[in-house]
This record gives C-alpha cells, structure tokens and sequence, in this order.
C-alpha cells in the first residue's frame, strides 16, 4: 500500500532539519567536551535504543556468520570514520564549510560505485562530479592563504566524506540478511568498541571536567535525534519513499546545517559559502534525482 505523500514529507523534512542542526550543536558540545567522547558515549546509547527499536519491531539482530567481517568494514566507514571524522574537522574549520565540504559525499558515492561495483557512471553523474568539485574550489578561494596555511580541516572533511562514501559503497555491494534497522544497530555497536578504547587512552575521562547543563542537554539532543531518531525514520520510513523526495532531506541538511551555523555560532556568510553551497546542491540533485527515463518506467 503506498504511503500517503502528505505524510511522506513529514519525516523527511524531519530528518533534514534534526541532521542539519546536529552540525552546530556538536560544534557548540565541542567548546566543552573532547571530540572522541562524545561519540564515545553517544554510540552505545544509540545502539542500545536503536536495538530495542529492532525488537520492538520484530526484526531480528543476529546477522550470518558471513556477515560479521563485512558488517566490521561497513560499521567502521558509514558511522565510526564518518562521525569521527566530521567532529574532529570541526575542530579544525568553521562549521559552515565543514557542511559543504562533507555533502560532497553523494558525488563522490557515485564516482567510487562506478569504480569498485563495475556500476555505469551517466554523464549526470559525471557532471554532478565536476560540479561539486568547482564548487569546492570557490570555497578554497575565500581564504587561500588560510587554506594553505591550515589545510587539517579540510582534509579531514574531505576524508569523513570519502569515509561514508565507501561505507555506502560497502553497503550496496552484498545483499544482507538483516533489516536496514538492523544493520544500523550493528554499525553503532562496532563504532562503540572502536571508539571506547580510543577515548580513554586519548581523553582520559577522569581528567575531564562535568560539562554543563547546555552542553548536556546538547548531547542529549544528538544523540536522540540525529543518531535515534533520524536513523530510525530513514531506514524504516524514508527506505520505502521515491529516490525524488528522500533527495529532499539530502537537499535539507546542508542548507539547514551552514544556516544554523551562521545564526547560532555567528559565522560569516560569504558569497564564496553561498555559491559553494548552491554547486553542491546542485551536485546532489544531480545524483539523487531519477533520470526521465527512469520516472517513466517506474509508472
């Protein structure tokens, strides 16, 4: 039975904004807290909630023992590196072009399938290429004095996009036993035990002050939203939708992520952010949208 469209958008302009904002507010947890604690902390929790979701659902949790090297590989690149990675580039650069920088990776999806699964890359997605790509490049063009002088943020961008990327790669390249739901359960648990041992050796938590109640109730925010919430409507919800309007949240969290940015964190707008931003949007339809052809098949 199709789903209703006015209750499709819902959820999706749901996750969009809950995703977009996650941008500032681990920006804002990280003027208090070391970055590999929270995710530390915010993998199990989700895990924990994300698998009592599953059950509720009567999904089952145990994968196939062939499936417990590849669901390492997949967890370690779709949530551990990408998470990580995205905290720590905030560290290193404004939030705002960290945004746009890290939604290169619908781009940089389709270049990597097209090169390790043998899938045909159209001369859409070859544009969306060279479109991000340029879009990047005036993002550079704002500060490359900066840029040269610290390059470490956005790298590390770049590699937290490349991270997801082949993590999704690595997602579509078997078929699983598992539910969408369930696989997600997994990804965090192996981003837990990954990231536990790196937190107490690096950010050594009896050397860390209490963070206060803003900052707590943050951490709260991200981890019930964007990790529980957000994870959970896309694979159960969002999953089943056309590729046209699940586009929309891809399309949604970047404009959210650099406005909320400037207006919580008082970041600069710059013509070079707002045309960067645009490319890269661009390049996302561009990926996601079905081509004609195949909207007038699937009628």
């Amino acid at each position: 039975m199709p789903i209703p469209r006015s209750t499709t958008l819902l959820p999706v302009i749901a996750i969009g904004l809950l995703w977009g904002l996650n941008w500032p507010a681990v920006k804002f947890m990280l003027t208090e807290l070391p970055p590999l604690t929270i995710r530390a902390v915010a993998f199990p929790v989700a895990a924990l909630i994300l698998a009592m979701l599953t059950r509720a659902a009567g999904q089952k949790l145990r994968p196939e023992p062939g499936e417990i090297l590849p669901i390492i590989v997949t967890g370690v690149l779709v949530v551990f590196g990408f998470n990580v990675l995205t905290t720590l580039g905030q560290l290193q650069t404004e939030t705002s072009k960290a945004v746009i920088i890290a939604y290169t990776m619908p781009g940089m999806t389709a270049v990597l399938a097209a090169t390790i699964l043998g899938e045909k890359l159209t001369g859409r997605q070859i544009l969306a290429v060279l479109v991000g790509t340029s879009g990047l490049a005036v993002l550079a063009s704002e500060d490359l004095d900066g840029l040269f002088a610290r390059p470490l943020g956005p790298v590390i961008m770049l590699l937290a996009a490349l991270s997801w990327s082949l993590g999704n790669v690595a997602l579509k390249a078997r078929k699983w036993s598992l539910s969408s739901l369930a696989l997600t359960v997994w990804f965090f648990v192996i981003s837990a035990i990954f990231c536990a041992p790196l937190a107490i050796i690096f950010e050594p938590p009896w050397q860390q002050a209490w963070p206060s109640s803003p900052v707590l109730w943050t951490w709260a925010y991200h981890i019930l939203g964007p990790m529980v919430v957000c994870y959970a409507l896309w694979t159960v919800i969002v999953g089943k939708l056309p590729a046209s309007t699940a586009a929309i949240t891809a399309l949604l969290a970047p404009v959210v992520g650099m406005s909320s940015a400037v207006i919580l964190l008082s970041e600069p707008v710059t013509w070079q952010k707002l045309v960067a931003l645009l490319m890269v949007l661009v390049s996302i339809t561009l990926v996601l949208l079905p081509s004609p052809a195949r909207r007038v098949s699937s009628r």
